[in-house]
């Protein structure tokens, strides 16, 4: 008979974020419990750097048509969906080759924009880039109020007693 802690029934989920030091984490850790939701391995993905700036997440989807697929961007993440219809007119002696749905999401850092998507060969390429922003250096002007000698202080537009 198992421990209770070697038991899988009684394993509770560790989490990163359950420190009471880290409050307000919750959207991550919710991010971390779809990704590993997700993750079943297909379609298989490469994640590849371009540039500086630039990346391209490549998802092999042999099969699918541009009007099987879809890319979204929901709140901060990068959605790959994928249906192919079955098709209901074929007779198959053998088939090995199941007509399956998928969809793969990626978080995206702050700031990175998909520029591109094209398929070719079986091969979805999505480029995301992070554009350059230039440091924009504004001057804010120090506004001085010199007072003159014998006036006092100017309280909610009331000039005090001294200067009446």
């Amino acid at each position: 008979m198992l421990k209770e802690e070697e038991d899988p029934q009684f394993m509770t989920r560790l989490s990163l974020f359950n420190s009471p030091l880290l409050l307000g984490f919750e959207q991550f850790e919710q991010a971390i419990d779809r990704i590993s939701k997700t993750a079943d391995g297909y379609p298989p993905y490469n994640v590849e750097q371009l540039g500086e700036n630039r990346l391209r997440i490549t998802l092999a989807v042999a099969g699918f048509t541009d009007d099987d697929l879809s890319v979204q961007i929901e709140e901060n993440q990068l959605v790959i969906k994928g249906r192919q219809a079955d098709d209901q007119s074929r007779v198959y002696l053998h088939r090995g080759i199941a007509a399956r749905q998928f969809q793969r999401s990626f978080v995206l850092a702050e700031g990175i924009e998909v520029s591109n998507a094209s398929l070719d060969r079986g091969l979805l390429h999505i480029d995301l880039e992070r554009p350059l922003i230039d440091p924009q250096v504004r001057t804010i002007k120090i506004v001085t109020q010199d007072r003159a000698e014998g006036e006092g202080p100017v309280i909610e537009g009331i000039r005090s007693e001294e200067q009446k």
